[in-house]
């Protein structure tokens, strides 16, 4: 008997009216908004304008979708064009599968479009958002937990996850290697904010550590998992995937390292200046003020030098004279 264990969600869709709200779909969602945010943060501790981050986001995010589900159909294909399946399937991305192999390679072209619009270095913009991507994939990896997929081996550990009854699962307790994922992520996420402020990186070092650190935790991950995978030499098509994008990543770190070291003075063309701008007219609007108050000072004190003299004392005098002869 099960003491304790990871409660499954009854189902994945919240139905408002004629609008479903579907929880793999609200975690990709939230991830996104909070890679954009932390990297327009880290973006602009790094010198660049506020909003950048957000302006290649969405170039980068519609190119990631399409590329993470490309990657999923290509290598999962017998789910979508196998006799009795049905290859509309394919296209309906709301009930999970988005490969993050080809999120990142096809997100990388469209945020080389939006670097290439705005003139500024895509290595520099993918290490600002670096740890946010990590964070986004510790979100993302909680929409599994709603549709109940990509469990682990069965287990009976206190923090097994509960599975029901359902097509292609059997009911039981499994390792809940979402779980494991979406913790190994928040952990490479600190690592790289770590990394980058105790060694400066740059030059898209700091996206590369990333990719090692996460390939790390998902060659383990993805050898717990037991949903129908492709095998090269008895291992999973996806572990071999991490374990050479984690040797082309540290190759780039040692190579990068050597041919360009430190971290790029200038990420973004103009932002500098702009931020010079505003502070140098901070001091002017002050000044200005302070000259209108001391000409009103020295106005008001020589007011009284400046009146005319009394032209009715004559008339008076005159008046009074003519009177006195009269």
């Amino acid at each position: 008997m099960d003491l304790a264990y990871i409660p499954s969600p009854s189902t994945g869709v919240i139905n408002l009216g004629p609008i479903p709200l579907r929880g793999y779909a609200f975690c990709i969602i939230i991830g996104v908004f909070v890679a954009v945010w932390f990297g327009n943060k880290r973006w602009i501790a790094r010198g660049g304008r506020a909003g950048t981050v957000a302006d290649i986001a969405v170039w980068a995010v519609p190119f990631g979708l399409v590329g993470g589900r490309l990657y999923h159909v290509i290598t999962d294909y017998q789910l979508y064009f196998s006799d009795g399946e049905n290859w509309v399937d394919a296209f309906k991305i709301w009930q999970g599968g988005l490969g993050i192999w080809g999120a990142i390679a096809l997100g990388a072209v469209g945020a080389w479009i939006g670097c290439r619009r705005r003139g500024i270095p895509l290595p520099a913009w993918a290490d600002a958002l670096a740890p946010g991507i990590a964070i986004a994939q510790a979100f993302g990896r909680w929409g599994n937990w709603f549709n109940q997929e990509l469990y682990g081996k069965p287990t009976d550990l206190p923090w097994a996850l509960k599975i029901s009854e359902g097509p292609n699962r059997v009911a039981g307790t499994y390792h809940p290697t979402f779980l494991y994922e979406s913790l190994w992520c928040v952990g490479v996420a600190l690592l790289v904010i770590w990394a980058d402020r105790r060694f400066k990186l740059g030059h898209g070092r700091a996206f590369a550590l990333y990719v090692a650190a996460y390939c790390t935790g998902r060659a383990w991950i993805e050898y717990m998992r037991v949903d129908e995978a492709h095998h090269i030499l008895g291992l999973r098509l996806n572990v071999w995937t991490a374990i050479i994008m984690f040797v082309l990543a540290v190759t780039y770190i040692v190579i990068s390292a050597k041919v360009r070291p430190g971290r790029e003075e200038v990420v973004e063309p103009g932002a500098a200046e702009d931020a010079e701008g505003i502070e140098s007219a901070a001091p002017d609007a002050d000044a200005a003020a302070d000259t209108d108050r001391d000409g009103d000072a020295v106005g008001d004190a020589q007011a009284p030098d400046t009146e005319a003299p009394d032209a009715e004392a004559p008339e008076k005098n005159g008046t009074a004279e003519a009177a006195k002869n009269a």
